[in-house]
């Protein structure tokens, strides 16, 4: 960057960026200022002061360290870090140190061409005035994928595929002998065989497998699934494992069981369900004359996937990769063959299944009098519908006599009894501290083609509420049982016999972060609302089921959920029990859903272990199972989200044109986010569209501000928009203002 005597004059900034480049390219080294003006041909006397200038300034931020009057060397303690990259389609790239600090800003031409979720080793770039903190990845530690989905585009001489989102600054290459038949226009899954380097810039792969035509439903739902490596396709050798299966139950198998094949017994479940693994049994038991209230034996049956699937087998390895089903808008990708998953442990009415058992002895107000787990025999009554339940739950009864428009059911009091327990559990539950999160989720029904044909909100109800308590219920009782064994303190002894509680795999939550809490004190300011940051765990968490009963109705209501949400951690699995913040539970697990997840399945194994009086099982292997289920369920939900977004925006695509009355759902910088009011369907009306004034973000007042004519565009406002753009291919739904 040399400059001639009497030339051009570097600015300051060229300066700057000379010195930081040199100094990352000798990270360990003390550099002297005649190495310095040499390396940078810095011949003049103004260019030198301005380099020395330069780097008494980033010695003041900490970025060189300075060794002597003379002499600087990057600061690698505080300037060089290692974490995760995550890859956004806007360029706007970060980087998540491993100590859980900040996201930090690295732009494209810093980043190596990292993937999103790459182990990269980054160092801080120079903070300038006014600027954002920046880093540059010096090194990629671990590659998180080796594949990308993209369109195909095929030359004469040459090939390659353009990724969705443009995530990469260059498309990849591929030989025209590796396409494996893919064509123009076509989705492929590509194999990345060479990445950028200092000798090539270039990005080559070749095609894997090839989807098919752009637009197709079961191809776009696939690209989801390879964007994420998440398998679309079940191994052959895998179903043909399980088809080897016999779903024979023996008279010996039955014998060695409790048998509940003769007690009332019922799943509920979605009414597009096909695995049922949990079903609730209850009858009253018998007591003597002295006791007043009245007790009832409730069994949570959860199906004995680990009877049927040996640790070790195709069939487990398969399914502990995976370790998660996936549920796309409108497919389900089974962690199980679905001979397993559909037939053979799905607990389907009129059938002998078999059974890992909690059973309750519980009084009308829930309190647990006694309890057990047992491997155990059912039969299934009857399979309902969620709905089903709901109506049995709201039908009145007239006068003390049955409606008899309505059709009496003949288990409808004992599903009254067991929602009157779910309530009562659900209020003590809320009492203790957990805090409510009842946040409504977007469905779609589908046609046989996959196109979506309604947009609705699920919503909790009675009947849903009645399996989760029970599902909690459970999920805590095997979880104290394991951890407690009357542990006292943190350090996991136990108070009755002075040892370690065994090696168990427990669901996680951390407490919100109070950074986070802070910042949504300071959001939720200017609407009125006080958040509480400090104090013990269960005042903060009523304190945040406060603030969402006062935002119930209002028009910053979705803000409000959304920002509590996001102060909270994300749930986990670990053999570390520090406890569930959001459900105030000391102890929990799951153990309710081995078919569609893989903990729940390592959880009955060590169960069964322990009650055959087993040793602790070996924690550092558990705890590695624990990290990637954890990994995968948010790679899941990744995906799932996706889907929800490809639909939306297919839903929308016939009515460009058309206008609907809406709310401002979201405000940023660059536009305002709206909710159509009748579907739900949120998409954005650009800052580019919002005409005839310059706008003015005002972050802390969540609102756009028009300079000259002083409109407002501020969170939760009516508005009506026309639908202008709905590409799907990018996921992307555009409004403009309606003319009036």
């Amino acid at each position: 960057m040399g400059q001639k005597k009497g030339g051009k004059r570097l600015s300051k900034r060229q300066v700057a960026d000379a010195v930081q480049a040199l100094f990352q390219a000798h990270p360990g080294e003390a550099l002297n200022y005649k190495f310095i003006f040499k390396a940078l041909k810095l011949n003049t006397h103004p260019a030198k002061m301005l380099a020395v200038d330069v780097m008494d300034e980033m010695a003041w931020d900490d970025y060189l360290s300075k060794v002597d009057n003379s002499t600087y060397r990057l600061n690698l303690k505080t300037q060089v870090q290692e974490g995760t990259f995550i890859r956004k389609a806007n360029g706007k790239n970060s980087f998540m140190p491993d100590d859980g600090g900040k996201p930090i800003f690295v732009s494209e031409r810093n980043s190596m061409s990292a993937m999103g979720g790459d182990r990269v080793r980054v160092a801080m770039m120079a903070r300038r005035q006014n600027h954002i903190k920046e880093a540059i990845v010096t090194e990629i530690l671990e590659r998180k994928h080796n594949q990308a989905v993209g369109i195909l585009q095929v030359e004469k001489d040459y090939a390659f595929l353009v990724t969705e989102g443009n995530i990469f600054a260059h498309d990849i290459l591929i030989p025209k002998k590796k396409l494996k038949g893919g064509k123009t226009g076509e989705k492929a899954v590509v194999k990345i065989t060479q990445w950028p380097s200092s000798e090539s810039k270039n990005l080559m792969g070749e095609v894997i497998d090839v989807l098919g035509e752009q637009g197709n439903n079961d191809v776009e739902m696939h690209a989801i699934l390879a964007q994420y490596d998440l398998p679309y396709k079940y191994p052959q050798r895998v179903e043909e494992a399980a088809n080897k299966i016999s779903a024979e139950i023996t008279p010996e198998e039955i014998a060695s069981r409790e048998d509940f094949r003769d007690v009332l017994t019922f799943t509920i479940d979605p009414a597009d369900a096909k695995d049922f693994d949990d079903a609730l049994s209850i009858r009253k038991v018998s007591q003597p004359s002295t006791l007043n209230s009245q007790l009832y034996e409730v069994g949570v049956h959860i199906a004995d996937v680990s009877h049927y699937v040996t640790e070790g087998s195709v069939i487990d390895k398969e399914a502990q990769q995976r370790a998660t089903s996936v549920y796309l808008v409108d497919r389900t990708i089974p962690m199980l063959p679905e001979r397993l998953c559909n037939f053979i442990c799905s607990l389907r009415p009129d059938e002998e299944k078999l059974c890992y058992s909690v059973i309750f002895v519980l009084d009308k107000d829930a309190n647990i009098k006694d309890w057990h787990l047992a491997h155990t025999v059912i039969k299934s009554n009857r399979r309902y519908a969620y709905e089903e339940v709901q109506e049995i739950l709201e039908r009145k009864e007239e006068g003390g006599k049955r409606n008899e428009n309505s059709h009496a059911d003949p288990y409808a009091q004992e599903l009254r009894t067991l929602s009157e327990m779910a309530q009562k559990l659900r209020e003590r539950r809320f009492a203790n501290g957990a805090v409510k999160f009842d946040r409504e989720e977007l469905h779609f029904d589908v046609d046989e083609k996959g196109h979506p044909t309604r947009c609705f909100f699920k919503k909790s109800t009675l009947a849903t509420q009645l399996i989760e308590e029970f599902m909690l219920l459970a999920n805590r009782t095997v979880a104290e049982h394991i951890g407690n064994a009357g542990t006292s303190g943190k350090s996991g002894k136990s108070g009755k016999t002075g040892k370690s509680a065994k090696t168990f795999v427990y669901r996680i939550h951390e407490q919100p972060d109070p950074q986070k809490l802070e910042q949504l004190r300071t959001a939720l300011a200017p609407f009125g609302y006080k958040v509480k940051t400090t104090g013990t765990r269960g005042a903060i968490s009523r304190g945040l089921n406060k603030l969402m009963e006062e935002a119930q109705g209002e028009r910053e209501q979705k803000l409000v959920e959304t920002m509590t949400l996001r102060a909270m951690m994300k749930a986990k699995y670990s053999t570390h029990n520090i406890g569930h913040y959001g459900l105030a539970f000391d102890y929990y697990t799951h153990f309710t859903s081995p078919i569609r997840r893989y903990p729940d399945t390592m959880v009955h194994r060590l169960l069964t272990k322990y009650q055959q009086g087993g040793r602790s099982a070996n924690q550092d292997h558990y705890e590695e199972m624990c990290e990637h289920s954890s990994q995968m369920e948010q790679t899941a939900q990744q995906a799932e989200r996706d889907s929800i977004k490809y639909k939306m925006v297919e839903f929308m695509a016939d009515k460009v044109g058309q206008e609907f009355d809406a709310h401002i759902s979201g405000v940023q910088s660059y536009g305002i986010y709206c909710e159509i009011d009748e579907n739900h369907c949120e998409g954005l009306v650009g800052m580019h569209d919002l005409d005839g004034d310059y706008y003015e973000f005002d972050e802390r007042n969540m609102q756009l501000v028009g300079r000259r004519h002083h409109q407002k565009y501020q969170l939760g406002d009516a508005i009506r928009i026309k639908v202008a753009r709905a590409n799907v291919e990018r996921r992307q739904l555009d409004f403009i203002l309606a003319d009036d």
